[in-house]
């Protein structure tokens, strides 16, 4: 053991030396967000679902003799989650396989010791590998209720997902719920409906503007439950930019409210939670025909960091 005595010289790190302290992602960028769920005008319960969450890891110097600035006094890395389930089955079952699908993932990933919160290529295919694995899971125990309980056979339900830490965003989607991005003013779709429709489109046998004559429209190709043996997650990851939005919503909205009065709502509320009750209001003007849901994330840069 080496003893250090009062004649003895400490050497003084230099914050640059060795280790430099971290940079949090997620501070460098302002999260609002909103949303509102309606049963309709038709429907007598209301199927879908919606979870919104902040995750996150922190650290607090409580004591220590440092010197000052070799470690931050505070730090944190968070992360949000969004999440839109619309469900489907006779009485109640849809409301039970939406929420019974949102509630295993949310609790699959409190139960995993990993969470994505700084993202570079590796970490990025771990969370897409991870994820595609609890709607795996997800998908079993939706089925296995199903075909456990005879008053709940044949439920299901579509399940759209954002995950965003910092300006990093990947959505994961199965059903024809759908996540947007308006960027820029324009509003880009950045999920594909799994429907029957949307097949007979991509094979070039109908337009994308015939879609929804096909009769086709709601009769899904995959979803959580529902009989489906297995199912594949759409995954997308990209870049957001300070003044993007995020809109996940049911089907309920964009039955009822063509994209461009989508955008137009995005554009004329700042305040999320706004847009989402203008979104509902204009699907029950169209009819409201469904469930309406729509969640809504605003990314700005955060004022300390510019």
């Amino acid at each position: 053991m080496t003893d250090l005595s009062d004649t003895q010289e400490v050497p003084i790190l230099e914050p640059a030396s060795g280790v430099e302290t971290p940079v949090s992602a997620s501070a460098t960028v302002r999260v609002d967000y909103g949303a509102a769920s309606h049963v309709g005008k038709v429907r007598a319960n209301n199927e879908d679902h919606f979870f919104i969450a902040r995750l996150g890891r922190s650290m607090e110097s409580l004591l220590t003799n440092l010197p000052a600035g070799l470690v931050p006094a505070k730090f944190e890395e968070a992360g949000y989650v969004f999440i839109v389930a619309d469900g489907m089955g006779g009485a109640a079952a849809g409301e039970v396989a939406s929420a019974m699908a949102i509630a295993n993932g949310v609790n699959l990933a409190l139960h995993n010791p990993k969470w994505s919160l700084r993202i570079d290529e590796n970490e990025a295919r771990e969370l897409t590998q991870r994820v595609t694995r609890y709607f795996e899971r997800i998908h079993k125990a939706v089925s296995d209720k199903a075909r456990s309980d005879g008053a709940l056979a044949g439920m299901g339900t579509t399940m759209t997902t954002a995950w965003c830490v910092g300006f990093d965003l990947f959505t994961f989607h199965v059903g024809d719920s759908r996540a947007y991005l308006l960027h820029e003013g324009r509003l880009e779709q950045l999920t594909r409906d799994h429907t029957v429709a949307q097949l007979l489109a991509d094979a070039g046998h109908v337009s994308p503007k015939e879609i929804g004559k096909t009769g086709m429209s709601h009769v899904l190709t995959s979803a959580v439950g529902a009989g489906k043996e297995e199912i594949a997650p759409q995954i997308r990851q990209l870049r957001l930019a300070p003044g993007d939005r995020l809109l996940l919503c049911t089907d309920g909205l964009t039955d009822m409210v063509e994209d461009a009065r989508i955008a137009e709502a995005l554009l004329r509320f700042d305040a999320p939670a706004d847009a989402c009750d203008a979104l509902v209001d204009l699907a029950l003007d169209g009819g409201g025909k469904d469930n309406i849901t729509a969640v809504v994330a605003r990314y700005e840069r955060a004022e300390a960091n510019r």
